[in-house]
């Protein structure tokens, strides 16, 4: 992926790739249609209007039902990714897809769980998930805690990126800046997570927790400061970077405990 605005790689070019994977398994997918669809409306828009107007299109072109529709997009995704990056650069090609499960899937939980999983182990379903959570909040937390064990480092993070309360580019959940008690359990799953990706989406969770229940934020890492591993020792003081920065009296004491573990 050449160097250029992220914006910019949404246009006829991605389009044309799309058809090409879709049409290698669909012969009928209507590509012309789709192609010039796309390219007469994203010109003027930026990122994440790019990306929902190829969703919609696809929506538009892919005239079979939303369950056939998925089984074809999943089929496209190809290898999974083994590597912590690369999901907005190898795979951004994806966004479009996770987009169209955001807003057509909603109908059929199981089966957009599923895809999400699948586009995650490539990409990223962190702004995908989250309608869902808001609509079907308890059985979403159910499965995002069944990813937090999950072998799978981009299915853990998910479990946890896809949760923060804050999380950059995205609408607020503001279920969880109201009380973030449900976050715990998942954040305590991985909480000594080996990997530094998931590490790092651990402490950005409970960096979001610390701004809005300070107290709630306090208790969790009270916790995790009693023999905490080195990977635990890392989240604490990431999590901690505001806090640091103001200079506060109990941040300055739990790193300085942190140091000497």
């Amino acid at each position: 992926m050449a160097y250029k605005k992220l914006k910019y790689w949404f246009d006829k070019e991605l389009t044309v790739m799309l058809s090409n994977k879709i049409t290698c398994i669909n012969p009928d997918f209507e590509s012309k249609k789709f192609i010039k669809a796309v390219e007469h409306k994203v010109p003027n828009l930026e990122l994440k209007d790019r990306i929902e107007v190829i969703a919609d299109e696809l929506k538009e072109t892919l005239t079979n039902s939303y369950p056939e529709n998925v089984n074809l997009l999943i089929q496209i995704l190809g290898p999974e990714n083994k590597k912590e990056t690369g999901m907005f650069t190898n795979y951004y090609w994806i966004m479009p897809i996770a987009k169209y499960i955001e807003k057509y899937g909603m109908d059929y939980y199981e089966i957009s769980m599923d895809a999400i999983a699948e586009i995650t182990k490539r990409s990223t379903g962190e702004y995908t998930i989250r309608p869902y959570i808001e609509v079907y909040p308890v059985l979403t937390l159910k499965t995002m805690l069944l990813w937090s064990e999950n072998e799978n480092k981009h299915l853990r993070r998910l479990s946890c990126e896809g949760l923060r309360p804050r999380l950059p580019w995205a609408k607020k959940m503001d279920i969880f800046i109201e009380n973030p008690k449900p976050i715990i359990p998942i954040l305590n799953n991985l909480k000594d997570d080996k990997s530094r990706y998931v590490q790092k989406s651990v402490a950005n969770c409970l960096n979001d927790i610390l701004k809005d229940n300070l107290e709630i934020g306090k208790v969790i890492i009270e916790k995790w400061k009693i023999n905490p591993s080195k990977e635990r020792q890392w989240i604490i003081k990431h999590s901690l970077r505001n806090l640091l920065k103001k200079q506060d009296d109990w941040a300055m004491k739990i790193l300085s405990l942190n140091n000497q573990d």
